[in-house]
């Protein structure tokens, strides 16, 4: 085909795709998420032959404007856990021709090349997205599950992340330690400095748990920098959010475990070092939007949970006495402010009227989202969304950190399933970010913190589920394995002297741990550098091999604020056009928009 009879039947079979799945996203959304399974699917059958006589990059197109119309359209968590495709092009047969290769190729070929013109102006607004032990292996193997869940082989699917156009790596080593925790590696890229494992918001100068050290040594970070600038700010995080990865974006903490004061030991306290908890509250004032877990440790010791009453564990921390929510209450009544604690009262806030969002719907982390109550507890894409429509109505722009926390504590305990599926929810709230900003304004960077020593292999064939087992079985113990395994971690078992037959256990359960080399009731970190994914303004700047505290300062030298500011102005003080100056908005509207 030519390119323009490409283009002719690209709009024909899109159109006839279009009709045909607008009567179901028009039943979901008139009947409050009513879960429809496989609602493309059913009503794509038909089209098969069509779908076959186009070329593989308008097919590939097609496929790319369907995904992007169902993330825009279904908006219940049901329906997103649902998988929501059918494979409808016959890549079997079409990856058996050079033709299919090389005509991919020279697609990406194409695309590449107009990343010559480099995206120079000033970002607006600035997003984070921080997968806490997203290493390569699980950015791999979450890819295939996503497509897994969608009805694909799962290998040629793109992750969101997959679709920005940079790529480099992060160092995350901590200065004191090679493999490194998540509190040294935050403090790195939000403040722009290494730092000493279990430490967040001060230098290397500090030593772990040693109070007196804290002084002097802090540093602040570039959500501090961009609330300076004028900006608004936003934390949103799956863990509390006094946990590692969010309180390095405020705190000051020489022990990232100082959640309350009930956590701190006597001396500390004396010596006048404050809880994270505190510090959410008093370093950074009116930060714009907090969402996230660690309800307990901002009420009074043995205070009741609200949504578990009667339940220790859940009670208040608080040996002060002191009851922060209600001091932000307080604080912001006249501003605009919002303390939620449940789904229903989030999702009922009208952005356009709040100013200022508290949001800790859990007593500690957010449950694992293959588990959470749809009902009672948000997605993380839920929050992301409300957390923009509340941000993004500054006009000087917006800084937004987001946490996929809890990719790492599905690693730690060996549970491969839920990691993974928290890696793909926290891709789902990259396209919902990306559907709501513009990369002519604002860079989006996803990264991790570090990894973990989770892999998959076995040789496993083509289309073969994440969780399943190798195709053959060991030459040594002639039991079968798992593709997923673990360097070390709770997984290692040993049933009658010898490794665990895993055809005798449900080795897809979500809680299965997966086998490890090693015992440990912990699984650890792994020490190898992660992948740092970057769009929009001067996304370039993230290339090559970098230490890992090297993010937030090209992050600010895109915005223009903290110590990156001279750049942005010419010697009369105006604003330089080779930055600042908006790019001409190309559009190649090649499909139809029926919104």
């Amino acid at each position: 085909m030519t390119h323009e009879e490409d283009t002719i039947e690209q709009r024909n079979v899109l159109g006839l795709l279009l009709g045909k799945i607008s009567p179901y996203y028009n039943n979901i959304n008139n009947n409050g998420g009513t879960k429809i399974l496989y609602p493309v699917g059913l009503s794509l059958r038909s089209f098969i032959p069509p779908l076959r006589r186009l070329s593989f990059p308008v097919l590939e197109t097609v496929h790319d404007r369907l995904y992007d119309l169902h993330c825009r359209f279904s908006r219940s968590p049901q329906f997103l856990h649902s998988p929501t495709s059918v494979v409808f092009f016959p890549l079997a047969e079409q990856e058996k021709e050079p033709k299919f290769w090389n005509t991919w190729a020279q697609r990406t070929l194409k695309n590449a090349l107009t990343l010559e013109t480099l995206n120079r102006n000033t970002a607006k607004n600035l997003i984070l997205f921080l997968g806490d032990g997203m290493g390569v292996p699980t950015v791999t193997a979450a890819r295939i599950l996503k497509g897994q869940l969608n009805g694909q082989s799962g290998e040629e699917t793109q992750l969101e992340m997959d679709k920005f156009p940079f790529v480099s790596l992060a160092k995350t080593y901590n200065t004191n330690a090679q493999v490194p925790d998540s509190a040294g590696t935050a403090t790195a890229y939000l403040c722009g400095v290494k730092a000493n494992e279990g430490t967040v918001g001060v230098s290397a100068a500090a030593v772990r748990s040693q109070c007196n050290t804290t002084e002097g040594n802090e540093v602040t970070s570039i959500l501090k920098w961009a609330k300076e600038a004028g900006k608004s700010v936003g934390i949103v995080t799956t863990t509390r959010v006094n946990h590692a990865t969010p309180s390095a974006s405020y705190a000051h903490s020489v022990d990232r475990d100082w959640y309350s004061d009930n956590e701190m030991p006597a001396d500390a306290l004396k010596d006048g070092c404050k809880d994270i908890a505190r510090q959410l509250f008093e370093n950074i004032p009116n930060i714009d939007v907090v969402m996230g877990g660690g309800r307990k440790y901002m009420f009074p010791k043995n205070t009741s949970d609200v949504e578990y009453p009667g339940v220790a564990k859940h009670s208040g921390t608080r040996k002060d006495g002191r009851n922060l929510v209600q001091e932000w209450i307080d604080k912001m009544r006249n501003k605009r402010g919002h303390y939620v604690w449940n789904k229903k009262q989030l999702l009922s806030l009208n952005p356009t009227s709040v100013d200022y969002l508290l949001g800790l719907f859990e007593p500690a982390d957010l449950p694992y989202n293959l588990e959470r109550n749809t009902e009672t507890d948000p997605s993380l894409t839920e929050m992301v969304e409300v957390a923009i429509k509340i941000l993004r109505k500054n006009p000087k722009g917006f800084y937004l950190l987001v946490e996929g926390g809890r990719i790492d504590h599905g690693h730690h305990e060996g549970k491969a399933k839920q990691a993974l599926h928290e890696t793909v929810e926290m891709d789902r709230a990259i396209g919902q970010a990306s559907l709501m900003t513009s990369i002519h304004d604002t860079m989006t960077i996803v990264t991790a913190d570090h990894s973990h020593v989770f892999n998959f292999g076995g040789y496993t064939v083509r289309g073969n589920t994440i969780f399943g087992l190798a195709p053959m079985m060991s030459d040594v113990d002639q039991k079968p394995f798992t593709s997923i395994i673990y360097g070390n971690g709770p997984g290692y078992k040993l049933v009658n002297g010898g490794r665990e037959n895993v055809s005798t256990v449900d080795y897809q359960d979500s809680n299965y741990q997966a086998q490890a080399a090693v015992p440990l009731s912990m699984e650890t970190h792994g020490g190898e550098d992660v992948a740092v994914f970057a769009k929009g303004p001067l996304a370039h700047l993230l290339h090559g091999v970098h230490e890992q505290n090297y993010i937030p300062h090209v992050m600010a030298y895109a915005a223009c604020i903290g110590q990156n500011r001279e750049h942005c102005f010419t010697s009369s003080g105006s604003a330089s056009p080779e930055f600042c100056a908006d790019l001409p908005l190309v559009v190649l509207n090649l499909l139809i928009t029926p919104f």
